[in-house]
């Protein structure tokens, strides 16, 4: 494995790119910051907010935009912004998890969200799909988000395209915070976004094949590129627009407007394989897919966090390796039992599962113990 000069970033991760100096691209990306012209995009999103608001269909809705929601930090940042800067109208638009996955936290920080001031859409597929597709995805793809996410990205446009709401706002561009997956663009059209790695066009044949009936699926399956073009539907992504759209200033700017944090075991970041309290709120699930990642690829949620502080300055780069290296792919077994709980497998089943994803390259056994061949460095 390679790393970064400059962050933490292996070149495992797919589609990775690094410079003839050994740097990734997303610290590039951040080297340049200062040259972007920020005035011209802030002017550019202006132009786009004031053709959603000719675009809207008064007949259909009273909505300008819509933002997808889970109700975490960039969430709250994006809903805020487009109402309260761009003087837009949101609906925000939530795919509703099964209670046995959605933890209270994410709940209540939900439920702040929406008492801002903001009408919200609930896209909840029938639960036990949504199970068997979570245990499908987990089985075959050792990623279950690869189910979720399918419905979450999809849910979105087909509101949009349902009440002829001409503009969505998504989140950043992970494909420049992250580096990678570059097939989605490096710019601030979000139109490309279901070509992504894990969205594979939003393909949902397999689950078709395996689990579910096609008329089960509808809340999974994305509008195809002709609808979304005949529907005139514009998506975006507010963190090209923005420079200070990121992790650490939409967690501040979400907590000063009543967002929760992680607290008591759950707040451990040794068991939850990250390095801050205020991420991934809504859904424990998703640290054992970030402990599986790091499997796969050798890297973790931590290393993604610790990277993104290192290009912003919050961290030195030697100290970020000390963490990484304490917290990457870290996951409390209790998680571990719920997930296998909810999915109808054994503990046994899910490490059988789990291990056959170790990358061979990166892992060797020793002492009856997994252990990375190089430690980031």
């Amino acid at each position: 494995m390679r790393w970064c000069k400059k962050c933490l970033e292996p070149d495992t991760r797919p589609d990775c790119v690094f410079d003839d100096e050994g740097v990734c691209f997303p610290c590039k990306v951040y080297e340049n910051v200062s040259e972007i012209d920020w005035q011209a995009r802030r002017q550019e999103l202006e132009k786009i907010a004031r053709w959603a608001k000719s675009n809207r269909n008064h007949q259909r809705s009273c909505y300008d935009v819509i933002i997808p929601v889970s109700g975490g930090k960039d969430s709250h940042r994006q809903s805020l912004y487009a109402r309260e800067e761009l003087g837009l109208r949101p609906l925000l638009v939530t795919l509703a998890y099964p209670p046995e996955q959605q933890t209270k936290l994410g709940a209540n920080n939900l439920a702040n969200l929406i008492g801002l001031g903001f009408d919200c859409f609930y896209v909840s597929p029938a639960p036990e799909v949504w199970r068997r597709m979570v245990r499908f995805a987990f089985m075959e793809y050792g990623n279950w988000c690869v189910a979720t996410e399918l419905a979450l990205h999809s849910a979105a446009p087909k509101v949009g395209i349902l009440y002829d709401i001409p503009l969505i706002i998504y989140g950043e561009n992970y494909a420049l915070t992250w580096g990678g997956d570059s097939s989605i663009g490096l710019d601030g059209d979000a139109n490309r976004m279901k070509y992504s790695h894990t969205l594979k066009g939003g393909d949902v044949e397999p689950f078709l094949q395996r689990e579910c009936s096609d008329d089960l699926l509808y809340w999974h399956r994305y509008p195809g590129d002709d609808l979304i073009k005949r529907s005139e539907l514009r998506m975006i992504f507010l963190g090209y627009y923005l420079r200070d759209f990121n992790d650490l200033t939409n967690g501040k700017l979400a907590i000063q407007r009543g967002l929760q944090q992680r607290t008591g075991e759950d707040a451990i970041l040794e068991d939850i394989g990250q390095t801050r309290t205020d991420d991934a709120l809504d859904d424990d699930f998703v640290i054992i897919n970030q402990m599986v990642k790091y499997f796969k690829f050798g890297f973790g949620k931590a290393s993604e966090q610790l990277s993104l502080m290192v290009r912003l300055g919050a961290i030195s780069r030697d100290k970020a390796l000390v963490l990484s290296r304490r917290l990457d792919g870290k996951c409390a077994p209790r998680y571990i039992k719920r997930f296998c709980n909810y999915i109808g497998i054994t503990e046994e089943e899910f490490w059988v599962v789990a291990d056959s994803y170790r990358n061979p390259e990166i892992w060797e056994r020793c002492d009856d113990r997994w252990i990375l061949k190089e430690q980031p460095r």
